[in-house]
C-alpha cells in the first residue's frame, strides 16, 4: 500500500512532457496529402517579372550594355544637322560611347539604370566675311545616367586650325552648344525605350 502511495505521488510530481497525451484542446492532426486534378490548380493573376525561374522576382539583373551602346550610337547619329547664323553643322560619328546599362528586378518590380560617356564628332561649315571655312570638332558628354538628362553638359572642341582667330572659334562653339537640345531628345528617347524593355 506504501508503494503504491508512493508511486502516485511520483506520478503527480514528476515532469511529464505535455505530446505525450492528446487532450481535446491538443492540435489537430495533420492534413493528409491529396493528389490535385487540372480544375484544383490556379493559374496566376499578374505574370512574373524576370526569368522562369525567379518567380518570386527577388533579385535578378541582367545586363543590357550592349543593345543600350548600339541603340545611343542608332539614335545619336539620327540627330542630323543644325542651321545656325553663319553656318550649319552635323554629327557625323559617335567617336566614344562608353558607360554600362541594367535591368534590375526586385521584388517583382523593374527598375532600369545607365552611365555613359560620349563623345561626337562633328564637321560643318561656317561663312566669316565672304568666305567658307570647312571646321571638324567634337561635343563630349562627360558623363550621363538614369533620370539626369536635365542636367546634361556639353563640352565643345574646336579642331585646332590656324586660319581661324580665337573670335571665329569661340562663335562656332557657341554654335555647336545647340546640339545641347537635340542630344537631350535623343537621350530621352533612349531612356524610355530602356523602361519599355
Amino acid at each position: 500500500m506504501e508503494r503504491e502511495g508512493e508511486e502516485e505521488k511520483k506520478k503527480e510530481g514528476s515532469y511529464r512532457y505535455w505530446v505525450r497525451e492528446a487532450t481535446s484542446d491538443a492540435a489537430p492532426p495533420p492534413p493528409l496529402p491529396q493528389k490535385l486534378t487540372n480544375n484544383d490548380v490556379v493559374a496566376p493573376n499578374a505574370p512574373a517579372l524576370g526569368s522562369l525561374w525567379n518567380q518570386a522576382g527577388t533579385w535578378e539583373e541582367k545586363n543590357l550594355t550592349k543593345w543600350a551602346t548600339d541603340r545611343l550610337k542608332e539614335l545619336l547619329r539620327s540627330v542630323g544637322s543644325l542651321q545656325f547664323s553663319s553656318g550649319k553643322a552635323e554629327i557625323v560619328d559617335v567617336n566614344r560611347c562608353v558607360g554600362d546599362a541594367f535591368l534590375v528586378t526586385v521584388r517583382n518590380k523593374k527598375r532600369v539604370g545607365y552611365t555613359y560617356e560620349l563623345s561626337l564628332k562633328v564637321q560643318g561649315e561656317w561663312s566669316f566675311e565672304e568666305e567658307t571655312k570647312k571646321v571638324k570638332g567634337s561635343l563630349d558628354v562627360p558623363e550621363f545616367s538614369f533620370g539626369e538628362l536635365d542636367d546634361l553638359e556639353v563640352d565643345v572642341k574646336v579642331s585646332d586650325d590656324k586660319e581661324l582667330s580665337q573670335q571665329l572659334k569661340q562663335r562656332i562653339r557657341l554654335d555647336l552648344k545647340q546640339f545641347l537640345e537635340p542630344i537631350r531628345l535623343k537621350l530621352g528617347q533612349f531612356e524610355q525605350e530602356l523602361k519599355d524593355r
